[in-house]
């Protein structure tokens, strides 16, 4: 045991924290590797984290924490620290595209006005004329009058979100913003996501309040038709709960807009995945 801050802690992580992180990075590390990013790009920005996190999470009644306070929670070098916390464009900026493009489509799919009675999203004409507000023009502007909507259309065409029918209508082809291509968007959903899902395990493990909802259904011994058709399942009463949660959160951001209170975010989500029982990254696990 180590003596720090007048509390006395472990000198060696819990074995069990270990071994779930050993499991989870295997598929982070695939990812890197697949993208070029070398362990010492990486290893250079775990350390910019570290000092961050330790910096505005760790801090001793609201104190700024010393160059050597850091050091000693992370290992990171004190040199190391004194630079990194010099460095004040280390902060990532999100896709403006992603961002947007997500607003777009929980409008569409979430509000009554871009449905039809069935709750689906309804195709939209692509200008703003004959009086028809339900247009994709409209539906742009009402979220951003920085970006002309023939811009995100034609993004939109190029990733397979939307097509134009026989009618010169916008037809959304997936009720989730998840394109078959831009490698941009599925990254910061990528990290929006785990990082949110990690964050509510963390919450979860470190007993720091009441614990959030963290469940997930799992089996083996499955044949490859089993799978398939759970699959096909999952997808459908995943659809419809993401649907109403868009639909209701919606609304009540509406009701919400100006609140002096209106300051916090949420996320919920699902997920599907399968592989054959001998996959490596259940190995020494």
């Amino acid at each position: 045991m180590k003596k720090l801050d007048d509390k006395m802690v472990p000198v060696d992580p819990p074995a069990s924290v270990v071994a779930a992180l050993t499991r989870l990075l295997r598929p982070l590390v695939r990812l890197l590797v697949h993208f070029h990013v070398t362990f010492p790009v990486l290893s250079n920005l775990l350390k910019t984290i570290y000092v961050d996190v330790a910096e505005k999470d760790f801090r001793i009644d609201d104190k700024a924490a010393t160059d050597s306070r850091i050091t000693l929670l992370t290992g990171v070098h004190r040199k190391d620290v004194r630079r990194f916390r010099q460095d004040i464009n280390r902060d990532r900026v999100e896709p403006r595209a992603a961002t947007l493009g997500a607003l777009l489509v929980s409008r569409w799919t979430g509000s009554r006005d871009y449905l039809d009675e069935a709750g689906h999203p309804v195709p939209l004409a692509r200008l703003s004329r004959d009086n028809r507000s339900r247009s994709f023009e409209a539906l742009v502007e009402s979220a951003s009058k920085d970006i002309r909507p023939r811009v995100i259309l034609d993004e939109w065409l190029r990733l397979g979100i939307v097509h134009l029918n026989d009618d010169d209508e916008v037809v959304l082809d997936t009720e989730s913003f998840v394109p078959d291509e831009g490698v941009d968007e599925k990254a910061y959903f990528l990290g929006q996501n785990l990082r949110d899902h990690i964050a509510a395990c963390t919450h979860n493990l470190t007993g720091d309040g009441a614990p959030l909802m963290e469940r997930s259904v799992f089996y083996d011994e499955l044949t490859e038709a089993d799978v398939a058709e759970l699959e096909k399942l999952c997808k459908q009463q995943g659809m419809r709960t993401l649907q109403a949660i868009n639909r209701r959160a919606l609304e009540l951001q509406t009701a919400s807009k100006n609140k002096p209170d209106a300051n916090q975010r949420m996320n919920f989500g699902v997920y599907f995945y399968h592989a054959a029982d001998t996959d490596e990254d259940d190995a020494g696990s």
